[in-house]
């Protein structure tokens, strides 16, 4: 570790600060009224950087497809416009929503991207986000001049299936 420059150590200044204020994951009111997150960000006074909206953006985009990774890996054998138009809609809606697709989901992974696009606007979402929703049909709809090949069978060859 370095040596405080001029006398002024800013990592004990940043452990004081973290005993001080508390270290806070989710938004609250402060003994001021403010609504604050963090270590004392007041958010009502000084808001974000858009750096700071950039990376919680990176952030949420992992979780995202974090999500995805797990709960739907063929997700990642998508054409990339449809893979863009499913971690739009999983970011927006999380997992436990998006799970709730079945239909959509469905089609997606068959390569029907005609139906799974229909299934995205039939639903409360659709009506909810509005023009986003047409964005999301419109990717799926992009591959419609492709279909998905069948998913890859790992066994071993002639073992029955």
């Amino acid at each position: 570790m370095s040596a405080p420059r001029n006398g002024f150590d800013r990592a004990r200044l940043r452990a004081e600060l973290v005993r001080d204020e508390g270290l806070r994951l989710r938004p609250y009111r402060c003994s001021a009224g403010a609504l604050t997150i963090g270590v004392g960000r007041n958010l009502d006074d000084r808001g974000i950087t858009r750096a700071e909206a950039l990376a919680m953006l990176d952030a949420d985009i992992g979780a995202a497809c974090g999500d995805l990774d797990r709960r739907a890996p063929w997700w990642r054998g998508l054409p990339a416009p449809a893979r863009r138009g499913l971690a739009n809609m999983a970011f927006n809606l999380g997992w436990p929503r998006l799970s709730g697709f079945r239909s959509m989901l469905a089609a997606l992974e068959a390569g029907d991207w005609d139906r799974a696009a229909d299934e995205a606007l039939d639903s409360r979402w659709a009506t909810q986000v509005g023009d986003r929703a047409q964005r999301v049909a419109a990717l799926f709809r992009a591959n419609s001049e492709q279909r998905r090949p069948p998913a890859t069978d790992h066994r071993p060859q002639g073992t029955p299936p």
